[in-house]
């Protein structure tokens, strides 16, 4: 069951990299879920996608055009 406010999305992944996010998860400490969504969330910043908790994603195009 998803947690409340967030989103259930069913997910077909690679065995391999199933095994692979498992291993990674562990060694942080998160839950496969948890990490899935930390490394999205890392990977969404590196291309200057800021995400607020609960809000809408924006590029740093869109912040910019906000700030003028």
């Amino acid at each position: 069951m998803a947690s409340p406010g967030k989103k259930a999305y069913p997910l077909r992944i690679d065995p391999a990299l199933w095994e692979a996010l498992q291993r990674l998860a562990a060694r942080d400490l998160r839950s496969v879920n948890a990490e899935i969504e930390f490394l999205l969330r890392e990977g969404l910043a590196r291309r200057g996608v800021k995400i607020k908790e609960g809000g809408a994603a924006k590029t740093d195009t869109q912040n910019e055009a906000d700030e003028n």
